[in-house]
């Protein structure tokens, strides 16, 4: 059996998700150099060599690259940081080492701006009414207030309010939601304009969708529509979050759309690919559109995208891919990867996360009071129900590491459990079983991901958006 050495930089479930995938190849002897932000115990456990860039800086990274090339063959990137960063340019200019992410310069996701002017020029009816706020533009704060005032008169207030920068000042803000009145909105405004430009567009009404796809630099290469959960609480209450929980129908197309939805977004993503393989090819390779969706009573929108994998929208789909994913890899370097086999299937991903995550422990501080904060968190039971279910579940610590042989959450979304089923409803039984045998670390998660409920919900307001329509 042929070895295969690969690089994973790694920050979460997403990218263990993919360790995961790897060490299942029935194709390969496959030895996994994990770079980590921290020690992740399935990753420790997993990998050959395992070192922990706590900032996952990308000179670190190359550095462990480096000293072990002579052993990979090549190199998938999960976070975005990195990928901003440009750990793709430098690690294929000091190594030789072919990484799979996209270039710095189509790391898109660097900058909302540049998003919304590729798309003015490329598909500008997908963009919502956006104004750029450019601080250089700006004498004081007050002629600022006053432009932002005008805008707000033309959008009825109903705004959304969003930083150049990913994590800059206060990230996006959204009427209704983070601020009610204007002078909220421009407080919020005001704590990104210090950092940079800033975007204000309309307010969308609609149901979203996560569109991904693999790409090899000359095909796009689609996959399944998933549906994230941004708010921390059950009925799409509370703060947004990266995500607390993600659902895949048993085809390509989520139980609120329609065929033709997903043809539109083919066609609109397809319009930019097409603009920018014509520079360069090999630049786009990995997943250069992770395309957040809105589907309005105008026809789909983008949110924003990404230049990256979802999390945790990639680990609906890596847990059910036919082929060998090095295979997939090996077709992505290759250049001739033009379709990927999929399990007909639905997947459910219920992500459990530490009590300060998404405002819990301010929102419901007594029943937090009621379990033990900070003690280690046994993930056995969850990992023997592969006993019962077999290949249907998945456990993918993502926030956590190991200490002194013991698993602890740190601050972010700890563990997510994948449940594999003939729909979505068996799917989402099977997470919320190895959910519930989670225990210690007073984790707590949403129990309305992929619900009857919750889906009924986004099939009617379609229904309703469509009618608006004709």
């Amino acid at each position: 059996m042929e070895k295969v050495g690969i690089l994973v930089v790694s920050y979460g479930a997403r990218a263990v998700a993919m360790v995961d995938a790897f060490t299942r190849s029935l194709n390969y002897d496959v030895e996994i150099y994990v770079a980590d932000k921290q020690r992740n115990p399935f990753n420790v456990k997993k990998a050959v060599k395992h070192v922990v860039i706590p900032d996952l800086n990308v000179d670190a990274i190359c550095q462990f690259a480096e000293t072990n090339k002579d052993k990979i063959d090549f190199g998938i990137v999960g976070p975005e940081k990195p990928i901003i960063n440009g750990v793709r340019d430098l690690v294929e200019k000091r190594t030789g080492i072919s990484l799979i992410c996209p270039k710095k310069e189509y790391a898109i996701e660097a900058s909302k701006v540049q998003q919304r002017l590729l798309f003015q020029k490329i598909v500008p009816e997908v963009n919502p009414r956006f104004k750029i706020f450019n601080p250089k533009e700006y004498k004081t704060l007050d002629y600022a207030k006053k432009a932002v005032y005008s805008w707000l008169d033309e959008l009825d207030n109903k705004a959304v309010v969003k930083p150049d920068k990913p994590a800059a000042g206060k990230g996006v803000g959204v009427w209704g939601d983070h601020f009610t009145t204007r002078e909220q909105l421009f407080e919020h405004f005001t704590a990104n304009f210090q950092y940079g430009p800033v975007i204000i567009e309309e307010k969308i009404e609609g149901e979203e969708s996560s569109f991904q796809t693999f790409c090899d630099g000359k095909h796009l290469v689609p996959l399944p529509e998933t549906r994230d959960y941004k708010r921390a609480f059950d009925n799409d209450k509370g703060p947004n979050t990266g995500g607390m929980g993600s659902y895949k129908d048993v085809g390509d197309v989520l139980p609120f759309m329609a065929n033709v939805d997903r043809a539109k977004e083919i066609e609109i993503v397809n319009k930019v690919f097409e603009k920018w393989k014509a520079a360069d090819n090999e630049g786009l390779r990995g997943i250069p559109f992770y395309v957040a969706f809105i589907h309005t009573d105008k026809g789909p929108k983008i949110l924003e995208n990404n230049s990256r994998p979802g999390d945790p929208e990639i680990q609906n789909i890596v847990p059910i891919l036919k082929e060998d994913f090095v295979d997939v890899c090996f077709k992505i370097l290759e250049g001739n990867l033009t379709h990927i086999e999929l399990e007909k299937a639905a997947t459910v991903v219920t992500y459990k996360v530490p009590p300060n995550y998404g405002g819990y422990a301010n929102t419901f501080p007594n029943l937090v009071k009621k379990y033990e904060i900070g003690k280690p968190v046994d993930l056995t039971k969850a990992y023997e129900l592969t006993k019962k279910h077999g290949e249907r579940i998945r456990v993918y610590p993502a926030s956590m590491e190991v200490r002194n042989s013991e698993t602890y959450a740190l601050k972010s979304r700890a563990v997510c459990v994948v449940g594999i089923g003939e729909d979505i409803e068996t799917a989402r039984q099977v997470s919320l079983e190895g959910i519930k045998a989670i225990k210690g670390g007073a984790l707590w998660h949403r129990t309305d991901i992929a619900s009857k409920q919750h889906i009924e919900k986004s099939i009617r307001h379609m229904e309703e958006l469509r009618r608006r329509k004709q």
